[in-house]
């Protein structure tokens, strides 16, 4: 598919493919911290302005990801940031039930040049993708550079070079994007019709429906 497979050896590059990262999940609201006397649970905010780093209690889980960071740095920067992948109707919501050609067709193309948080990795069993996958650019992992490259041997494979000049392109677009809600300019009929297929649009004012006054 759209995929090459470097040597082991080969420098880390932007569109490489990694297995089994480390992706570390907590929530500074309820964390537990080692200290001489033990664990101890504390939030975040209550220990924050401690001058000594802390030693906390995490989880981790393995995912896989792609080196978001540019080819120039990722030969010299101190860490690398990846992005998540995972699969593909867990990241785009609306092909939850898609099944046929014809409408995966429409998403692939036309949702994904709407939709820029997003990018496409087709299943390919020599990169380890069973079924379709999505790069999800919201959620990113650093890891030093050093520390990477010792995990090279997780590397499966990286974007051919069509796919990696797209995914450059598109890490570009998500980070300079607008943000705005695409439905403010809309009247307040035309708003509610918006809304029967985004319940959860919110209205700006002057899209409000008033009540009829009482002459």
């Amino acid at each position: 598919m759209i995929y090459d497979f470097p040597p082991l050896e080969a420098p880390i590059r932007q569109g490489d493919i990694f297995i089994q990262i480390p992706r570390i999940d907590f929530s500074p609201r309820q964390m537990v911290f080692v200290t001489d006397e033990g664990q101890q649970a504390a939030a975040w905010r209550d220990v924050a302005d401690v001058q000594e780093p802390s030693t906390a209690i995490v989880a981790i889980r393995p995912v896989a990801a792609i080196v978001a960071t540019q080819d120039c740095d990722t030969l010299r920067s101190p860490d690398i940031t990846l992005c998540e992948i995972r699969r593909f109707q867990e990241v785009e919501k609306k092909s939850e039930r898609t099944t046929a050609a014809k409408s995966w067709k429409d998403i692939l193309t036309q949702h994904s040049r709407i939709n820029q948080k997003w990018f496409y990795l087709p299943p390919d069993a020599r990169i380890g993708f069973g079924e379709k996958m999505a790069v999800e650019f919201l959620v990113t992992i650093r890891i030093p550079r050093e520390d990477l490259e010792d995990l090279r041997f997780l590397r499966r494979g990286r974007l051919n070079q069509i796919a990696d000049e797209h995914f450059r392109e598109r890490i570009s677009e998500f980070f300079r994007r607008y943000p705005y809600d695409e439905w403010y300019a809309l009247d307040g009929a035309e708003f509610e019709a918006y809304r029967q297929q985004y319940p959860d649009a919110a209205p700006f004012p002057w899209q409000e429906v008033k009540p009829t006054e009482s002459v």
